[in-house]
């Protein structure tokens, strides 16, 4: 299993917004996207910012592929995201799950 990260800043005002747009965008189009095992949002506020980090896990880099395109390491963005980011970070992590405890 493969994990993806990616974190993004907005402000904190903005930050519930922010959350329910992703829920519509990033995070449905995970869910829909075969080969998707799940998709985790984290927010941390730290003064007037709000960083959000999303973990999303995947069968395969073949499945990353389906959601991401050729280019797997490159950042996914939607439109309105330029409403409320900060900054438009250019990749994503990726990571080997090597073991899962539940």
């Amino acid at each position: 299993m493969i994990a993806r990260l990616w974190h993004g800043i907005t402000h904190r005002a903005k930050s519930d917004r922010y959350l329910e747009y992703l829920k519509e965008t990033g995070v449905k189009d995970y869910v829909a996207t075969e080969g998707n095992k799940g998709v985790y949002v984290l927010r941390r506020m730290e003064g007037d910012r709000a960083h959000f980090l999303i973990i999303s896990l995947w069968n395969s880099f073949s499945s990353i592929e389906k959601f991401a395109g050729k280019d797997i390491e490159k950042a996914v963005y939607y439109p309105e995201d330029k409403d409320y980011l900060l900054e438009f970070e250019p990749s994503v992590q990726h990571y080997e799950v090597l073991e899962e405890r539940r």
